[in-house]
């Protein structure tokens, strides 16, 4: 494996923009995705690779033939170009740590902004090793640009080996994944694969097998908006009544502040609005699909406390359903994860089975019908600017990848 192309292929991505824009009407929300999509299909192509596109959508595909002549299955590995708006995501300007000797790692970008190993636990298993950050002020970009530069090695690599036996392999990058829309414009049935492996994972060494199921509710408050002035018995504001709902949520059970492990929780995320009219955007989410219904029924008993305690208020609850637990799906093809842990035992590393408390293109694709686990690639603290990633640890990641088609060749 080619450690410094590789490291030269993540720092090209990083460097543009694909910041993912909500309530963007176009797809992808931002041009720098198509950007990226079109430097990969150059790149893809430079490799041997003919088939590599870019459709109108900016979604990439590419084959890479079988280099086997028998039935073998055809296997996919897919990733996301875009990154999340949470931090800035333009001008990023990574910084290049060799032989890291522990310690802190100031961001020369924002003073006072350094990541500690007391916070980065992660980081006391990386001496001597390379690491990459930004400067502070923006993100990096890891999630998922970490995921796109491996896979992108791997098929350089498989050209550059054509005696290494495998199926045929089909490559798969997304947009806009950070806003729940990233295979919105994928055709699973096209990609032909008896498994995919989205290549989004934090840390090494772990098989995402469960996300959590996840619906968006919007509460829709309509008020009676009157100069305040004469508002004695006719006014009914819209924020207040607001106040008073989200004061009916749980806080101390049931919200991401107070929940780990498999627990769910309600999570208002957004609110905007005034006297007259406010809105808020409310996620649902649980690893059992089942309770999903529960929280919805939770925030429709909010909604009828707070028109009870405000007379003329309407508060109105619409859920939509986002994604569900990918081990749902993942039965209908029992080979997917177990070959993954065979692959990474025969490299000599040991298998962690996770969960994930959020979602991955592959929660769709697998309700989609295409099996698809996440597995690791070497990105920590993601959507942050403490954002970091570990250089050995995406190798390690291309490794399994090679090895994986392997045992799937067999």
């Amino acid at each position: 494996m080619d450690q410094n192309r590789l490291l030269e292929r993540f720092l090209r991505y990083v460097r543009v923009d694909t910041t993912a824009r909500p309530g963007a009407s176009e797809y992808p929300s931002s041009p720098g995705q198509l950007e990226l999509g079109k430097l990969l299909v150059e790149e893809l192509r430079q490799a041997g690779i003919a088939d590599a596109r870019q459709d109108p959508h900016g979604i990439v595909t590419a084959s890479i033939p079988a280099s086997v002549d028998r039935e073998v299955p055809v296997v996919a590995f897919c990733a996301h170009l875009d990154t999340s708006p949470e931090t800035p995501g333009a001008g990023v300007l990574p910084q290049v740590v060799e032989n890291y000797q522990g310690g802190e790692l100031l961001l020369p970008g924002q003073a006072g902004r350094v990541i500690r190993p007391a916070e980065h636990p992660d980081l006391n298993h990386m001496i001597g090793k390379t690491i990459i950050t930004s400067d502070g002020s923006t993100l990096l970009g890891a999630d998922d640009k970490a995921g796109v530069a491996v896979i992108v090695e791997m098929a350089a690599w498989l050209a550059e080996h054509p005696e290494v036996q495998h199926g045929r392999i089909r490559i798969c990058f997304t947009c806009d994944e950070e806003i729940g829309r990233g295979v919105d414009h994928v055709d699973a049935a096209e990609l032909g694969a008896a498994a995919c492996y989205t290549l989004d994972g934090q840390g090494a060494d772990t098989i995402d097998v469960e996300t959590f199921s996840a619906d968006l509710a919007v509460v829709s408050i309509l008020g009676v908006n009157i100069h305040p002035g004469i508002a004695k018995n006719c006014m009914v504001n819209a924020v207040r009544v607001a106040a008073d709902f989200l004061a009916r949520l749980p806080r101390r059970e049931g919200s991401p502040e107070a929940t780990d492990g498999r627990q769910g929780f309600l999570h208002p995320y957004e609110i905007h609005g005034g006297v007259a009219e406010a809105k808020l955007q409310i996620l649902l989410r649980d690893f059992d699909t089942a309770t999903l219904q529960r929280w919805a029924d939770q925030l429709r008993q909010a909604a009828a406390g707070s028109m009870a305690e405000f007379p003329g208020s309407q508060v109105a609850v619409a859920v939509t359903p986002q994604y569900r637990n990918m081990a749902e799906g993942l039965a209908r093809e029992p080979r997917a994860v177990p070959l993954a842990v065979q692959a990474l035992k025969r490299l000599g590393r040991t298998p962690r089975l996770t969960i994930v408390r959020g979602g991955t293109d592959g929660s769709r694709l697998t309700e989609m019908g295409l099996p698809t686990p996440n597995l690791a690639v070497g990105q920590h603290a993601p959507h942050s600017p403490l954002e970091w990633a570990s250089l050995e640890e995406m190798v390690q990641a291309a490794r399994w990848l090679i090895e994986l088609v392997r045992v799937w060749a067999q």
